[in-house]
């Protein structure tokens, strides 16, 4: 599923994307994941096994009262979403990080997550000449459009995409 607002169609396709397509202002939508009980136990017992997380009678007597996922694993199934429909694996170089990470509502065994990219700014990078910096708002939506989790991501972006192998 994409929605566009406010900017042009991508000049190509996500497999043909370079940084000249990640213009300020483009906003895609990507999803729906269903999250499933059997996920948030599976990764939170590997990854983040808090009661809360990876046992459903005391997650019941928890203050969220009931089993809910790992913003780690919220977190995850968005970059799922990112490398599936937002970003091109081949003019990714890697991401320098993110800022204002934030989980703002517990994920639930049944929630249809999708995640809406938003790109706030893009510019050449001064030192690497053949790439440039990406800068995305990134929500996470359940299936009642309310923000789960958010957070702004920066990408290195190739000018030209590598030949193939």
């Amino acid at each position: 599923m994409t929605d566009q607002h406010a900017a042009p169609l991508p000049r190509r396709t996500l497999d043909n994307r370079v940084l000249a397509d990640y213009v300020p202002g483009l906003v895609e939508t990507h999803g729906p994941l269903e999250v499933t009980e059997s996920d948030i136990v599976a990764f939170a017992s590997s990854f983040d096994p808090h009661d809360m997380h990876v046992d459903p009678e005391a997650a019941r007597r928890s203050p969220f009262g009931g089993l809910i996922a790992s913003g780690w694993h919220t977190t995850a199934l968005m970059m799922r979403l990112m490398v599936g429909g937002f970003l091109n694996q081949r003019a990714s170089v890697a991401s320098p990080g993110v800022d204002e990470l934030r989980w703002l509502l517990p994920v639930r065994p049944g929630d249809l997550l999708r995640a809406r990219f938003t790109v706030l700014s893009s510019r050449v990078s001064a030192s690497k000449p053949d790439r440039g910096l990406v800068r995305t708002r990134i929500e996470v939506l359940n299936q009642r459009d309310e923000v789960v989790m958010s957070q702004v991501m920066m990408n290195l972006i190739l000018h030209e995409l590598p030949p193939l192998a």
